[in-house]
């Protein structure tokens, strides 16, 4: 079997009850032959399950957040790639990078049109378009403070501004580094690749996940997730921007 082009990082924190579907249905994706999942902290069972099902598992001895984990992921397969026979030949490339969240369950394994843009060379970045409809307990404000931000910014307003289904080029991966702070590093992400003239596009994929309650301990996550892309937003909102204006792939191009 040849050796595959992508890897799958999946950050995760007390996702013990769905991380291995998770798991199992990223590994069954086309170009996949890694899946690493970083434990950010969890005080449940997810790192010896995900291990069970089949992951390349690191933990955080303490929780450091989304950003440090998709950092810690990127980390592990650069270090699993150098170590490769043939390791950036033609023939063996770096694997391109595929963040999937925790809960997606059995639906991670619709991921696979996110991922042929950029395996096609169409593009630098993906962002995923949820074709699924998930109720929400929220009014809305992060996302469209994240939405409006990325227009001010860059021109050009994503349809899911936060969403975390993405995929990366090896080189827009280290072009978006350092990575903004927790929860705002997808608006950070896409606002620093514009800027940089690269090519991110969204992609419709039938993906669905968890949707956050709306009990005081989900509010009190919407109130972290504004105030880290409020902090990502008034960082980038002086800049020029230089990006020409992304498209929308369907399900299947690319």
């Amino acid at each position: 079997m040849p050796p595959g082009d992508l890897a799958v990082i999946i950050p995760a924190l007390n996702e013990a009850r769905s991380i291995a579907a998770t798991v199992a249905a990223a590994r069954t994706l086309d170009g996949v032959d890694l899946v690493v999942v970083v434990d950010d902290g969890s005080r449940d069972e997810t790192a010896a399950i995900a291990v069970e099902a089949g992951a390349h598992v690191t933990r955080h001895g303490r929780n450091r957040g989304k950003a440090a984990a998709m950092e810690t992921g990127a980390r592990i397969v650069a270090g699993l790639d150098a170590a490769l026979p043939g390791a950036g030949s033609p023939e063996r490339p770096p694997r391109h990078l595929l963040f999937l969240d925790a809960d997606l369950g059995e639906t991670a394994a619709r991921a696979g049109p996110l991922a042929q843009p950029v395996r096609a060379g169409a593009a630098d970045m993906t962002i995923a378009v949820f074709s699924e409809t998930v109720r929400k307990g929220g009014l809305g404000i992060v996302t469209a403070t994240a939405g409006a931000g990325i227009q001010r910014a860059t021109g050009w307003r994503p349809a899911q501004p936060l969403n975390g289904q993405r995929c990366l080029t090896r080189a827009a991966f280290a072009a978006a580094l350092p990575l903004a702070r927790g929860w705002g590093v997808e608006t950070a992400m896409t606002i620093d690749l514009l800027r940089k003239g690269m090519r991110v596009v969204e992609v419709e994929v039938p993906l669905a996940h968890r949707a956050t309650g709306n009990d005081w301990r989900s509010q009190l996550h919407r109130l972290r997730q504004l105030r880290d892309v409020c902090l990502a937003l008034a960082r980038r909102g002086g800049w020029t921007s230089r990006a020409t204006r992304p498209g929308r792939i369907p399900p299947g191009l690319g």
